[in-house]
């Protein structure tokens, strides 16, 4: 049941995307947050069933600015500053 209840938001959220690149036109602190949440799922392969959010967490990952939000997070719960 929880299974159905994520591929429909999923499903949602594809339809929602569609050919768009980010949620709101400009990437934004949105996609970081989605982007997060979204890539939490790879390991269950769920995202693999929708190459639209897949392309998303992609895209998303691949920009400077979620890796640096994502080493910060990281430095915290690690206690390591990155530097550069």
């Amino acid at each position: 049941m929880v299974m159905d209840r994520v591929r429909d938001r999923m499903k949602q959220l594809s339809a929602y995307l569609n050919d768009a690149d980010w949620l709101d036109g400009a990437f934004s602190a949105g996609d970081l947050m989605m982007v997060s949440v979204l890539r939490r799922l790879k390991i269950s392969c769920i995202l693999d069933e929708y190459p639209i959010l897949a392309a998303y967490v992609a895209r998303g990952e691949a920009r400077s600015a979620f890796k640096r939000a994502f080493d910060d997070q990281l430095a915290v719960y690690t206690g390591k500053q990155q530097t550069g």
